[in-house]
């Protein structure tokens, strides 16, 4: 199960966290830092699953973004990943080459697509075209 979704830049700047099991906001703060240390201090030859406390991390870096999901350790690490590779083409074809300033102002979208695709912290949609056709009936509400 998915724990919680972060999405920080190379500065360590959150832009999209997404949390699947409760925790405090402290708690919160120090995931977020200790997941900045664990993407940021990682050679790029290194692979992108490392155990934490009692989750694990997969992550992927993508320009200058970090998508790192905490996943229970029993979790397929190639799954979440696939699941991260999906998330970031739907981000680009809805926001049509999507870059850091796209999640900044249109973070509510980005928001909308994370909830279509995964639920409860369990992925739902695996679909790329089912969920830009969802997507696109709810600008259509929108507007």
């Amino acid at each position: 199960m998915i724990r919680f979704f972060i999405l920080q830049n190379k500065a360590g700047k959150t832009r999209l966290s997404k949390w699947y099991h409760p925790f405090s906001d402290p708690e919160k703060a120090d995931i977020e830092q200790d997941v900045y240390r664990q993407c940021t201090s990682r050679d790029s030859t290194c692979t992108s699953f490392v155990e934490y406390k009692s989750y694990k991390l997969v992550s992927r870096r993508y320009a200058g973004l970090f998508f790192v999901f905490g996943v229970d350790l029993s979790d397929n690490e190639l799954l979440v990943l696939e699941s991260i590779h999906l998330f970031v083409e739907i981000l680009d074809h809805y926001f049509e080459n999507v870059c850091e300033l796209d999640l900044v102002f249109g973070f509510h979208k980005a928001y909308c697509i994370l909830d279509e695709f995964i639920v409860g912290g369990e992925v739902q949609e695996t679909s790329k075209k089912v969920i830009l056709a969802r997507l696109q009936e709810l600008d259509r509400l929108d507007t």
